[in-house]
């Protein structure tokens, strides 16, 4: 019997992870992936307290150490389900089976995509959703880019000093970006705007992506085509729990617990304004003394 488990390895997991073991608490941590999450994805990061510029994989690496500095156990293992016995929570995965007294879910969130045809079947062969993964693949090569956001004025210009030249592809007729970024975008020579675009056709050859079709009738060359256009929560195994609002994210109060006593959720899964690293570390050192506090009562 666990007091907590920590279900995924991202920024808000371990920060809530290195506080329940401080504490003395029977901790452990299931993640599905690698520690990290979507840090891994991150080419640089600049806004992080106590580091002036550090790339993605570097800050997962550094969170990882502090794990195995201070000897928290953790599974590698995808949780199937959460299901509830009175006060016991018992936590499915597809290796065995846990029972814990508080649960908190760290699970984050994934890429969203397009919905086009042929789309999962071209993921990794031309379609990308990491450029720090996939971008020296196409080096000197057309790629194409779609999304407005920070994220994917981000991961352009990082694909700007690879790629020989990127169509940034925006169903609207303005970025949601910050200036800053935006006016970075405006400077590229290798970077061509299409405004009020969308993607609407995947045209492949040989198993990959040759060509996209651009509002049903324009047809561009590519090698590859980079998705950033938000994201969806990884909370599909807790359907079951009645904890979810319409799009999928978990609701909480101020201590991030949910409705159910004793089921926490922070960081990206969880349904708030801000999104950032800084907000997910705090999210899970607020939740993780919340059940500090009520184990000693």
């Amino acid at each position: 019997m666990y007091d907590v488990i920590i279900i995924g390895m991202g920024i808000s997991g371990i920060s809530a992870a290195i506080y329940a073991k401080n504490s003395n608490l029977n901790v452990l941590i299931i993640e599905e992936n690698a520690p990290g999450g979507l840090l891994n994805r991150i080419n640089e990061i600049n806004n992080y307290p106590g580091f002036k510029k550090i790339t993605g994989p570097d800050l997962s690496y550094n969170l990882f150490e502090s794990i195995q500095e201070l000897n928290i156990p953790y599974k590698i293992d995808k949780v199937i389900q959460i299901t509830l016995e009175k006060e016991i929570k018992i936590i499915k995965t597809e290796k065995e089976e846990y029972r814990t007294k508080n649960i908190i879910i760290a699970t984050g969130r994934k890429n969203r995509l397009l919905n086009l045809e042929n789309e999962l079947k071209l993921l990794g062969h031309g379609i990308s959703t990491c450029a720090l993964c996939d971008g020296n693949l196409y080096k000197d090569k057309i790629i194409a880019v779609v999304g407005g956001g920070n994220t994917a004025l981000e991961e352009t210009l990082y694909l700007s000093n690879l790629a020989s030249k990127i169509y940034l592809i925006h169903r609207r007729d303005t970025f949601r970006a910050e200036p800053a970024l935006i006016d970075k975008i405006n400077k590229k020579s290798n970077i061509e705007i299409l405004y009020k675009s969308q993607v609407t056709k995947l045209i492949e050859e040989n198993k990959n992506l040759s060509k996209i079709e651009i509002n049903n009738e324009k047809e561009i060359a590519i090698s590859a085509l980079f998705i950033f256009i938000g994201f969806i929560p990884n909370n599909e195994f807790l359907s079951n729990l009645d904890i979810l609002n319409e799009e999928g994210y978990i609701e909480v109060n101020k201590n991030y617990e949910t409705k159910i006593n004793g089921i926490y959720a922070v960081g990206d899964c969880i349904k708030k304004e801000y999104y950032q690293l800084a907000t997910a570390a705090n999210d899970g050192v607020v939740a993780s003394i919340n059940i500090i506090k009520n184990s000693k009562n």
